[in-house]
């Protein structure tokens, strides 16, 4: 939101730096992004005082030796008028027309040795300092200016033109134009101030000025009254609750005055003519959209539906099946059914509270129009708006809440200057469809509940003066309970303040919050919470996923936070289109656009998606994901059966390289399946996880051979291994050909029930460990996890640890066998281990491993 100091002027007055002005708006919620200046100190281009002026345009003539080039004279309040030799074309029309003194048009005027911007440099911001030179045999010492030269637009099709500025000629630009613009980063919440008199009753509360209100009154009327002339309906009063129409005959389309095209540009907009021009001005001016029908056009189409003398009849509906809407911008769009449409009888006008239609739109040729403003259910317009992906500054200001009594307040100004700027005659009277008017909302405040939550104490008298500065009427009276002192101030919410609730509780604390921002946050002294501390307890499924976190971030994986909506056409990639045929999905009623609609299934779609994009940029990815699925809850009853069940998913996935590009050595060898497995067993073993077990697996989107599922304590939490090249494929994910991806998707719900609430801790040993190494022959179909485990059960005590360091399959050994070696660690915790205990233990393990498994002893 670009706000112009200028314009704000208007509604209150400013009285303070503008630096400070900005700094007391962010600590009062209105976060002020930046602040551009326009001529003033501090600005990238400072007019000079003396040397940019004001200049009145006395006569224009034919240079005598160009045609394309004419001779200015002009009055800048010195002893003689100076003469300016100048190009622009819009001068050519006054050439030959003698004294023009009595158009009161007027220019900037800039003299030799000032400094502008180059009006003719192709890249913006280049300077210059104009010096005397003679154009065609004429000295040309000064120089009349177009908006590019001052710094205000990039228009340079002509120079500044205005009939009417009042100041002498002679007048400082700086005094007349220099100006800042605040630009403000507006949260949806705050929608009331998503304008220029939203802001300024912001500056009145904060600096204690009087906010000034535009001028709403309309002049005399004439002619037939307009609700003899006009029938307004609408079937859906809780779409549409307020719909205001008046009539202007007699209007001149022209440009609008050279104030509100600065203004306008300023803001933001690009001025088109008066007729748009007020219809943006009164939108930006008091936050109410409004629209402009060309009413001829609208009382032909009514001759035809309903004929002659018969009223204009307007209908505001919802859209029917396949209806299309050709918008003011030549697009055509088939509108959902559940927008809001503006019509006759005949035929759709415009889509309600987004965008007007061509079939009724302002031309050069309209000499009555129809100003229409009106109010819109938000969610309804907010729908409408992404469905069709037109975001509209009425849009903006309408899916946001803008309360049906400013459609009165918006369209009695936007007549005002209808009449005033394009010279309109208002029919009498105002069409006002207002069936059922929204209910005033009362907070009931205690003064110690003030108290209670901004931690001072502020008078009732205080209160009522910040509360009644935001326009809140206030009455005070003493509590209803016996056994409480504290007043209480009965509040009653103003129109615009859609955001303060109704609901008591909310609507407290939201008025505490407005109080909070007026008095100042950072006036709220630091103390000691009055209340009591409510017991503290550890939540330890948080802390148990947080440590999950710091395992594998130890690991070297990076964290993402994925978007929790996708599509099922998204999600079928990886769960296969049979269970995206029969799943049920959350789906969300208002998308905020078409590929985030559904609560989604599936963490590793999102992750996958991370890393297809990472891919693109980097060959070593390793990424991790805690987040939740939304699944259908079969145990839910009545309202509990409709809210999904959020199930905890733990999803790793990397690719690429063991180690990234350095130029110290590096492992260049692409990371494998036990890559990823031994991520799992370090997150496993930091979780005094032990009774692990990875069992082969088969699962459409893994590799065959290459995926295992892993059990805990007998019960299965997920699965990892390579993905299914066609998966790989479906993600587009930028790999190398044969380099494998890798991934793992657990039920982090399940794993983390597995956590023990105690585990042992064995103290630094004193006594020394003895290592042995042995291998053993065993067929090829028993896993080395089994071996693994048996060599450990059999071994403990004394054994602490036991290692895979290599795996040998040859003819030496037979066919169908393999030779597994591990390193085995003894230690005791009271005595130094002697060959002949530590032999011992070494026969007691091969003698189990040959019953259980028919391992042989090798070498």
């Amino acid at each position: 939101m670009k706000v112009p100091i200028s314009w704000l002027k208007d509604f209150v007055d400013i009285t303070l730096p503008i630096e400070e002005l900005a700094e007391r708006l962010t600590l009062a919620g209105l976060e002020v992004g930046g602040i551009h200046k326009i001529g003033l100190p501090g600005a990238d281009l400072e007019w000079e005082r003396d040397k940019l002026v004001l200049a009145h345009l006395l006569k224009v003539e034919q240079h005598p030796e160009a045609d394309r080039l004419v001779l200015a004279t002009v009055d800048i309040g010195a002893a003689e008028p100076e003469t300016v030799v100048t190009g622009a074309p819009n001068l050519f029309e006054y050439v030959g027309q003698g004294d023009i003194s009595h158009l009161g048009l007027k220019s900037p005027f800039v003299m030799e040795g000032a400094t502008v911007y180059d009006g003719h440099a192709k890249e913006p911001g280049v300077k210059m300092v104009l010096k005397g030179r003679k154009i065609r045999g004429i000295m040309n010492r000064h120089m009349l200016c177009s908006e590019k030269e001052l710094g205000l637009s990039d228009e340079h099709e002509g120079i500044i033109l205005t009939a009417t500025e009042d100041a002498p000629p002679g007048t400082p630009l700086l005094d007349l134009w220099g100006d800042a613009v605040l630009d403000i980063d507006l949260t949806p919440n705050l929608i009331r101030t998503g304008n220029i008199l939203g802001v300024a009753r912001e500056v009145a509360a904060l600096t204690g000025q009087t906010l000034r209100y535009p001028d709403t009154t309309l002049p005399s009327t004439e002619g037939v009254p307009v609700n003899d002339q006009l029938v307004i309906e609408t079937t859906e009063p809780e779409l549409n609750p307020r719909f205001v129409a008046i009539l202007v005959n007699g209007i001149t389309i022209k440009p609008s005055p050279y104030w509100m095209q600065r203004r306008l540009r300023l803001a933001g907009q690009r001025p088109i003519n008066n007729i748009v021009d007020i219809s943006n001005y009164v939108m930006l001016e008091m936050g109410q959209p409004n629209h402009t029908f060309d009413w001829d056009v609208l009382r032909r189409r009514a001759d035809d539906y309903a004929g002659p003398n018969e009223p204009v009849k307007i209908i505001t509906r919802l859209a029917e099946p396949g209806e299309k809407v050709t918008t003011l911008d030549d697009k055509t769009h088939t509108m959902p059914d559940f927008s809001i449409l503006v019509t006759d009888p005949k035929g759709n006008l415009s889509i309600g509270g987004i965008m007007g239609g061509g079939e009724s739109e302002i031309s050069d040729a309209s000499q009555n129009v129809l100003l229409e403003a009106a109010a819109w259910n938000f969610i309804n317009i907010r729908r409408t708006s992404q469905a069709l992906n037109i975001y509209s500054e009425a849009a903006y200001r309408f899916s946001r809440g803008t309360h049906p009594s400013l459609a009165m307040f918006g369209a009695l100004r936007g007549a005002k200057l209808l009449a005033d700027i394009a010279g309109g005659v208002i029919a009498p009277g105002i069409l006002d469809y207002y069936p059922h008017p929204a209910e005033t909302v009362t907070v009931d405040l205690p003064q110690a509940e003030v108290t209670r939550l901004i931690g001072i104490e502020l008078s009732v008298d205080e209160i009522k003066q910040i509360l009644e500065s935001l326009e809140f009427e206030v009455e005070i009276s003493q509590s209803p309970i016996s056994n409480l002192q504290s007043p209480v101030l009965h509040v009653t919410v103003p129109d615009h303040r859609l955001d303060i609730s109704a609901e008591p509780v909310t609507g407290r604390a939201d008025l505490v919050e407005e109080i909070a921002r007026i008095y100042g946050y950072d006036r709220v002294p630091v103390t000691e919470m009055a209340d009591e501390l409510p017991p503290q307890r550890n939540n330890l499924p948080f802390e148990r996923e947080e440590r999950t976190r710091d395992l594998l971030i130890q690991t070297g994986l990076q964290e993402v936070i994925t978007y929790r909506l996708t599509t099922p056409e998204a999600e079928v990639r990886i769960l296969g289109q049979d269970y995206v045929a029969q799943a049920t999905y959350v789906t969300l009623a208002n998308p905020s656009t078409p590929e985030r609609s559904v609560m989604r299934h599936s963490v590793l779609n999102s992750v996958l998606e991370i890393v297809a994009e990472n891919s693109k940029r980097h060959a070593h990815v390793e990424l991790f994901e805690v987040g939740h699925v939304y699944l259908p809850n079969p145990n839910g009853v009545g309202e509990a059966a409709i809210l999904p069940d959020e199930k905890r998913r733990l999803v790793i996935a990397m690719t690429g390289p063991r180690s990234e590009m350095s130029w110290l050595p590096t492992d260049a060898e692409l990371m494998d399946f036990f890559d990823l497995k031994g991520i799992v067993e370090s997150l496993l073993d930091g979780l005094h996880l032990d009774q692990v077990a990875f069992k082969p697996a088969q699962h459409h989107a893994f590799y065959p051979g290459r995926v295992a599922e892993l059990e805990i304590n007998g019960q299965s939490v997920g699965l990892m291994g390579q993905l299914h090249p066609y998966v790989v494929e479906a993600y587009d994910i930028q790999i190398e050909e044969d380099q494998p991806v890798l991934a793992a998707d657990f039920d982090l719900d399940a794993l983390l029930a597995q956590v023990p609430d105690l585990y042992a801790v064995r103290s630094v040993p004193r006594f020394p460990p003895v290592q042995q190494d042995i291998a053993l022959v065993v067929d090829e179909t028993v896993p080395a996890d089994q071996v693994y485990h048996l060599i450990m059960q059999t071994g403990r005590p004394l054994l602490t640890e036991a290692s895979l360091f290599d795996v040998f399959r040859g003819e030496q050994i037979g066919a169908g066998k393999k030779s597994l070696a591990f390193s085995l660690t003894f230690q005791s915790e009271e005595t130094t281990l002697t060959d002949k205990v530590v032999a011992k233990q070494q026969q007691k393990i091969v003698k189990r491993l040959a019953h259980e498994i028919g391992a042989q002893l090798r070498g």
